[in-house]
């Protein structure tokens, strides 16, 4: 079949299985290029794996690094006239190319929110692995099940209280207000039993309880702050509950790593294109202008260079951290440093339907979002017939 995105506002429901390889094969080229990294990693435990963040963070531990890597990620496989999603074709992609250069590469499919991933997690380190140097918590679900009570908590992107603020729709390139009600406390605390740490803490729990932490063990969570241009939504909304929750787990975990002389720290990341930060009101708006304002600086980072820089920088050894008053890595201080911030802010209350290609990089978002579903790439055919099972049995 012939494969086009098809796209419903901010989701895909296609995805390219040559482009997602040939976009993971040029994030693998990138840090191949960029060099290796002394980061005392050998064994890394990826949760997240299969895009974004957590594909690139795979691919740093393992063509960076040198590290065998086990990935855990629950995406959807293909069907008859369905292809399957993105992350499946990276895993696969990544799998293939890491196999070819001699790397271990395992994934499990599945929830990892689960008791029976944890269990399966343990199995595969026990027989194949052993103990692990990293663990990288790179989740973004939606949608959450208590392991231990069987609720399912569902997030809610929402300020605390009523906001009116800028935003876009990114399809028809079109500035407008848009009014949001606040979140209920039952959301606040749905979107916190989601995004929040606690489920970060239920995996050391079990790998320390199963002996599979080395010593010097070391794990990072990802997360975002942003500007105060998007902090109504972001860190003044049910989504900073969540990351405040992070926060205190890594504390908490931090002291449970004593011991082994680990350490547990939340890293601020820059902003990018994804599926949920298209889901963000307000935020894909600023994200637009702030590529554009990057770009022109020649300070732009893409996903991969931004990870790379991370473990080049903050976790190689002998690294010195740049640390804020939470002790939390930060990554995102080209982004918010005074001069790309205050171009920023000066475009903000110009930026209207009519310039938005002048004062942000809408182009440029557009570009980086069909990457993700692996259309766009330079040097795939995307007029070829392709096979979306790869050859690999699919689901009825």
């Amino acid at each position: 079949m012939i494969i086009k995105p098809r796209i419903r506002g901010i989701i895909c429901t296609t995805a390219h299985p040559a482009g997602c390889a040939a976009h993971v094969g040029q994030q693998i080229d990138h840090v191949k290029s960029a060099g290796p990294i002394d980061a005392g990693v050998g064994n890394a435990l990826i949760l997240g794996c299969s895009g974004g963040y957590g594909l690139a963070s795979r691919i740093v531990a393992a063509y960076g690094c040198g590290a065998k890597t086990l990935g855990v990620s629950f995406e959807r496989p293909p069907a008859d006239k369905r292809t399957a999603t993105a992350g499946w074709y990276n895993n696969i992609a990544f799998e293939e190319a890491s196999n070819t250069a001699g790397l271990t590469a395992q994934t499990l499919d599945g929830d990892a929110f689960s008791d029976q991933m944890k269990a399966d997690v343990i199995r595969t380190l026990k027989a194949d692995t052993g103990k692990i140097d990293l663990l990288v918590y790179s989740l973004a679900s939606p949608v959450r099940a208590d392991p231990k009570t069987g609720v399912v908590h569902r997030s809610a992107i929402k300020p605390l209280k009523p906001l009116s603020i800028k935003t876009i729709n990114v399809d028809r390139g079109e500035v407008s207000q848009v009014d949001l009600e606040p979140a209920s406390a039952e959301e606040v605390a749905a979107t916190v039993a989601v995004m929040g740490g606690e489920d970060w803490q239920m995996w050391i729990d079990e790998l320390k309880k199963a002996d599979l932490l080395a010593p010097g063990f070391r794990t990072i969570a990802y997360t975002y702050l942003g500007s105060e241009l998007t902090w109504p939504i972001y860190w003044g909304g049910t989504l900073g509950k969540a990351k405040e929750d992070l926060d205190r787990a890594a504390r908490e975990i931090g002291d449970q790593l004593s011991d082994l002389a680990g350490s547990a720290r939340v890293v601020s990341l820059k902003a990018v294109v994804s599926q949920a930060s298209s889901a963000i009101p307000v935020v894909p708006l600023y994200i637009s202008l702030l590529f554009s304002v990057m770009k022109k600086a020649g300070l732009h980072e893409d996903i991969i260079s931004h990870i790379y820089r991370l473990f080049a920088t903050q976790l190689a050894q002998g690294a010195q951290l740049r640390l804020d008053d939470a002790d939390r890595i930060r990554m995102d201080d080209v982004e918010l440093s005074d001069a790309i911030q205050s171009e920023v802010k000066r475009r903000w209350p110009l930026v209207n339907t009519e310039n938005i290609a002048e004062l942000g990089d809408l182009a440029g978002y557009h570009e980086d979002f069909l990457k993700i579903f692996g259309f766009g790439l330079k040097g795939v055919d995307y007029e070829a017939e392709q096979d979306p099972t790869l050859g690999r049995a699919i689901a009825d």
